[in-house]
C-alpha cells in the first residue's frame, strides 16, 4: 500500500463515498454487536405547490434513533412545523423500539426547542465550529 497514492475526493466524491462508508460501518456494526435491524428514517412537509418546506431524517437500530437533521424554511418557522416533524420520527421510532433518540445541534441553532420537547442535554463540544458549540441531546422514548 503506498500512502501517496491517497485520493482527496471533491464534493460529488465526498457524497458517494459517504454513503459508501455509512454501509461498511453499519455491515461492521451489525456483526459487532448482533444487531441487524438498522433502517432510515424520514419524514417531509410539503407546501400546496409541492416544494419541501420542512423535513427530518435519520436512522434507527439497536433500540435507538438518530435524527441527522432537522430543517424548517425560514419561511415557516415558529408554526410547529418542526415539532411536528420531531414527533412523528419519535413516534416512528418508538414503533420500531427504541427506547430513546439521540440528537446534535449547534448553539446557535435551537438549543432551547430541544429542551421545550423534554430533550435533555448530554454533551457539549466548545468550538464546533469556532466561537461556537455542538450539543448533544437524549429523549428517553416511552414503550410504543
Amino acid at each position: 500500500m503506498n500512502t501517496s497514492s491517497i485520493e482527496l475526493c471533491d464534493e460529488r466524491e465526498c457524497e458517494r463515498l459517504e454513503a459508501f462508508l455509512v454501509e461498511r460501518i453499519y455491515e461492521f456494526n451489525a456483526q459487532a454487536t448482533g444487531l441487524f435491524d438498522g433502517r432510515l428514517v424520514g419524514a417531509r412537509l410539503r407546501s400546496d405547490a409541492g416544494e419541501i418546506i420542512a423535513a427530518a431524517n435519520g436512522h434507527t437500530w439497536g433500540g435507538c434513533c438518530v435524527v441527522d437533521h432537522l430543517w424548517v424554511h425560514a419561511l415557516h418557522r415558529g408554526r410547529g412545523l418542526g415539532r411536528l416533524l420531531l414527533q412523528a420520527i419519535e413516534a416512528e421510532a418508538s414503533r420500531r423500539g427504541c427506547e430513546q433518540v439521540v440528537l446534535s445541534t449547534h448553539s446557535f441553532q435551537a438549543p432551547a426547542f430541544y429542551e421545550r420537547l423534554g430533550y435533555e442535554k448530554r454533551a457539549v463540544i466548545h468550538g464546533q465550529p469556532k466561537g461556537h458549540a455542538s450539543i448533544v441531546y437524549v429523549k428517553r422514548l416511552e414503550p410504543g
